[in-house]
């Protein structure tokens, strides 16, 4: 009996999820010359987390979401690096999985320039955990949205390449695959 609770309780430990941690120096430090926002909690309390009948849509009150009810399919695992908007509904259901999004502006004045773009397909494609995802519906003057489980931070499109990716892994080493999420282990978030 004993046997078993230690095996449990190492198995327990060598699976759980690391806890989140605060954005890298650098990534900070880059986010700050780049004009971003902080880190947002846009929940207090603990956020909404229920399935969506099949084929249902909500309305989100914020722009990405970050967290609510959503669809019971996650993103599919491939690909990382989406050229059309998705079902926001499933992006959600992948952040609560632990999955980090990258929504970028992808025309109009506040477009994310195409280098920048490019840049950051490398950042998602080389992440198990992490998306990029033409969001048309932005707030203003926003060109790029990272979002995890109940966390967002904004940036303009004067952003560089350099800033940008340096912003994303530290973004994506800070909340992807962590305990953030509620359910940071589960299918499809590449953990």
């Amino acid at each position: 009996m004993v046997a078993g609770a230690v095996g449990f309780a190492a198995i327990w430990f060598i699976q759980r999820a690391p806890s989140p941690q605060p954005l890298s120096a650098e990534a900070a430090a880059a986010a700050a010359a780049a004009g971003c926002s902080a880190v947002r909690t846009p929940v207090t309390g603990e956020p909404v987390r229920t399935h969506l009948p099949a084929g249902q849509s909500t309305a989100y009150p914020e722009r990405p979401a970050t967290s609510g009810a959503h669809s019971d399919t996650p993103l599919p695992a491939s690909p990382r690096v989406l050229d059309a908007p998705v079902d926001e509904t499933q992006a959600v259901h992948s952040l609560e999985h632990a999955a980090v999004i990258l929504d970028y502006r992808i025309d109009g004045a506040d477009a994310l320039p195409t280098g920048v773009v490019d840049a950051l397909a490398g950042v998602a494609g080389a992440s198990g955990a992490t998306y990029l995802i033409p969001y048309p519906d932005l707030p203003a003057r926003t060109s790029l949205a990272l979002t995890a489980w109940n966390k967002v931070m904004t940036c303009p499109g004067s952003i560089t390449a350099d800033q940008a990716t340096t912003i994303a892994r530290g973004f994506t080493d800070a909340y992807g695959c962590t305990s953030n999420a509620p359910e940071p282990k589960a299918q499809g978030n590449g953990c």
